[in-house]
This record gives C-alpha cells, structure tokens and sequence, in this order.
C-alpha cells in the first residue's frame, strides 16, 4: 500500500527550519512501535559540494531532525548521524568540509562512518539478478532510522531521493560495482534496510541547475516519498525505471497513497527540468574530469584538503 506524503513550506531560518520539520513529521502522523534508545540519521553526502549547490543535506535539516527526536523521545536518546564511504567521497573529510563536524558539536551528537560498522552480508534477489549486499550491522539495529535525502535530479537513474539514498548506506566504499545494474541495486537494498521515516531536504533542490525551492517532504514509505519527488522534478514516476522496478518486486505501490500540505504544482512549476542537453550528458563530463583528475595525482581530493 502506498502511504501519505507531506509537502510544506520552508524558509531558511533554523527556526522555521525545525518548525517546517516538525509539520511535516506531524502531517504524516508517524510513529514509532517500540521505545527509542538508538536513533540514526542519514543524510547524503555523496560528495565535498555544500547544501547550497543542491547536492548534499543541508545540516540545519539534520539539525532540526535531531531536536525533534529529542522533543519526542526524551534527551537522553543515543543520537548517531551516520554516513559510508562511496567510491569517490571520504567520509571523514565530508564530515569535516559539509559542517557535520560543527553540528555534532552543537548537538552533542556521534558521527559515526558505516564503512567503519561490522558488516553483515545480505543476499536478494530483483528482477532476475541476484545481488550481494555488506550493510552496517547499527541500521539494523537502530530503533529510529531516519532517511534524510535531497532532492535532485540523477544522470544515471532521473531522480535521486529517498531510495537512493538508503543506496548510500551500503558498507562497501567502491559502490560502482553495483552500477551495471544499478536500479535492481537500489531497489534491493531497500528490501533489506528500512527507514522508519524519511524527510527530505528541498530547501535548495538541484534540477537543471540548483533553485531555492523551500521544500521540506515527509513519509514513511520511501517508495512513496521518490513518486512524489518524480512529479515535482517534472517526469512521469512511472518511466523511472526503478520505480516500476520497485512496484514489479512488491516493494512499493500507489494503492492508497496521498498527498497532504501544500500543492504539489506550487513546486513542480519552478523546479528547473532538463533542458535540451540531458542531465546524464553533463554529469558525464564532471565524472570525465574527476577521472582526469585521478589519473594525474592518484587521488579524489587535493592533498591541501586532507591535511
């Protein structure tokens, strides 16, 4: 069955940030079946670009997200924001360079690399392929673990949400394997782990270029979360093939889903689609110069950076 999904409007003060999180967490009525001891955050950071050029979580979102875990749940729940090492990203260095490392200081909150986790292998099957997973033995354990994405456009898989995100929690940094089949990858590693919530960073979301688009987005079923994100950034949810994936495999479904708050063409209207040049063609040639970049020193990022 499909499930509600909110939309609410967000301005960029802190305040109205947690406010906007807390309304849209409401709107969906979640809860939690057993008491929160654990509670694990996360975001994506797949790479050392800031909130504002739309591709990582902004950390006033995960900011947010934290004081209403405690509000919830009482102080003394063990809070842990957690990310993995991906084949082009160090962890520690996106921890440090994002603003992750301020926060955890702030809140007085663990940062905590997936990559680093015991490993427990995993093995599923989609759509004929099987598929291997390492996932970090804390998700499963987690008695909270809350998705936070961004909304973005993918060259490889058209949007890049909730889904893709739970992708970025696979233990194993070099993710790129997993890239000849990447849409039944994404759908089988949501059949593994499984967020409890998920709310989205939309403040500055990335289209054809980044836009301040004052979203903030909630849901429980991250299915239902990447079908909604899919008409906001203009494309038929439908023609995303991991989506129809998902939906083949039982994974998700558009039984019953909704959408509460503000209307979704107040978003969809302004978010900036692909234009006559694919996304796909231009994320190309910043892969084509990362991998030149590579080539030359023998490393994703500037030694300057890492001292």
């Amino acid at each position: 069955m499909g499930s509600i999904v909110s939309l609410v409007r967000v301005r960029s003060s802190e305040v109205d940030i947690k406010d906007s999180i807390c309304k849209a967490i409401n709107l969906v009525d979640f809860k939690t079946h057993s008491q929160v001891r654990l509670a694990v955050i996360k975001p994506n950071l797949c790479y050392y670009w800031d909130a504002d050029t739309g591709y990582t979580t902004d950390p006033r979102i995960v900011a947010g997200i934290i004081d209403w875990v405690r509000e919830t749940y009482g102080a003394n729940v063990d809070i842990k924001v957690v990310e993995s090492d991906a084949t082009a990203m160090q962890t520690k260095l996106a921890f440090l360079m994002l603003g992750y490392e301020r926060l955890a200081k702030e809140k007085n909150v663990e940062l905590f690399n997936l990559s680093n986790d015991t490993a427990v292998s995993k093995k599923i099957y989609v759509n004929g392929h099987e598929i291997k997973f390492k996932v970090p033995q804390l998700l499963l354990e987690a008695d909270l673990f809350i998705n936070a994405p961004k909304l973005k456009i993918m060259r490889d898989t058209r949007i890049t949400c909730a889904m893709k995100n739970v992708f970025g929690c696979i233990s194993y940094p070099r993710k790129n394997i997993y890239h000849p089949i990447l849409k039944e990858a994404i759908v089988g590693i949501n059949k593994v782990l499984h967020p409890h919530l998920n709310v989205v960073d939309g403040i500055v979301a990335l289209g054809r270029f980044p836009i301040k688009l004052g979203l903030i987005m909630a849901g429980v079923d991250p299915f239902s979360i990447d079908w909604v994100a899919s008409k906001i950034m203009g494309y038929n949810p439908s023609k995303v093939e991991f989506l129809r994936i998902a939906m083949k495999e039982k994974l998700g479904s558009i039984e019953g889903m909704d959408i509460c708050g503000q209307n979704l063409e107040e978003f969809r209207k302004v978010f900036p689609k692909e234009g006559i040049i694919p996304t796909k063609y231009l994320w190309a040639i910043q892969l084509g110069l990362l991998k030149m970049y590579f080539k030359l020193v023998k490393d994703i990022m500037p030694p300057a950076l890492q001292e």
